[in-house]
């Protein structure tokens, strides 16, 4: 009498093929440091260390975003595969660029650009970040920091770091706050083509 078209009935002979599941934006357990922990279905962190997420930024503009769940020492922003997920903070070497929780933000060991000092992330507070392949641009509760950095070359992925009981969530879709125009979530590669 009733007919099931979701597939939870099995396909019954019915020759349909199942949608393969896109996979999702996340925390990559492969990639982090050996004092890493990541719950929440791979979007918090804490311990101590690094974690990059599981998808490179292919797409000419990226948006994701960074929740401060507990306030300690943190950072934000992209790496290379090459970066040392197990020596906080980033930022030391080429394979970094990230906002560290005081305000600034490192690449190759070098203060690239700082936050307003009345601007300090805070525990609650989400932190927007924008790549478009040359540039970082950060956000605080969706405005414009004005606090654009650059120079890291090569696939990077986003990162995030932690340590000190710091603890933050990360959003690759469904963002608290609207992604600036031109900017759209982390896609795939196979969803690119």
């Amino acid at each position: 009498m009733f007919t099931c078209c979701l597939g939870c009935c099995g396909d019954a002979g019915s020759g349909h093929i199942p949608l393969k599941e896109m996979p999702t934006v996340q925390l990559d357990t492969h990639h982090m440091g050996t004092d890493v922990v990541i719950v929440k279905s791979g979007r918090r962190i804490c311990g101590t260390g690094g974690c990059l997420a599981n998808a490179p930024l292919h797409q000419n503009k990226s948006y994701f975003e960074f929740k401060i769940q507990s306030t300690g020492v943190w950072g934000i922003g992209v790496a290379t595969q090459k970066v040392n997920l197990n020596q906080v903070p980033l930022g030391r070497d080429i394979n970094s660029l990230v906002l560290r929780h005081d305000g600034s933000v490192y690449h190759n060991n070098e203060e690239k650009n700082r936050l307003p000092a009345n601007s300090i992330p805070q525990e609650g507070d989400i932190v927007g970040v924008t790549y478009d392949h040359v540039e970082l641009n950060l956000y605080l509760n969706g405005k414009n920091m004005q606090c654009p950095s650059s120079g890291i070359r090569g696939t990077v992925y986003p990162v995030v770091y932690v340590d000190d009981s710091a603890i933050l969530d990360c959003q690759f879709s469904d963002f608290y706050h609207t992604a600036p125009h031109g900017f759209e979530k982390i896609l795939f590669e196979q969803q690119i083509f």
